[in-house]
């Protein structure tokens, strides 16, 4: 499966352990494209639905439902897990927004 950094796809991130977040939820795609092509795992940050609380914390980034996602969301970066590919449904929602790409880096 070929990803590229920026890409948001829905993962499933079960099993868990202690405060990790699980289930099948959205993931924004972190890891390098030269990472993305040549390994079978990408780094991923687990995307929550939006809240004022969530989107004020300097650790997230807001971002609306255009790219991608049902509704406005915000990245966890205090949330970042290395999977496997396998775990990524396809096809993906979307792409984040460069300016958003911005504020994640």
């Amino acid at each position: 499966m070929q990803v590229k950094r920026g890409d948001i796809h829905y993962a499933g991130l079960d099993p868990v352990a202690g405060r990790e977040t699980g289930k099948t939820r959205p993931v924004l795609v972190i890891q390098n494209d030269i990472g993305n092509r040549y390994s079978p795992n990408t780094i991923v940050a687990v995307i929550t639905e939006y809240s004022e609380k969530k989107a004020s914390y300097p650790i997230c980034v807001a971002t609306k439902k255009d790219s991608g996602l049902k509704k406005d969301s915000v990245v966890n970066l205090a949330q970042i897990r290395t999977i496997d590919k396998k775990r990524l449904a396809t096809p993906k929602l979307g792409t984040l927004s460069k300016e958003n790409m911005k504020k994640v880096d």
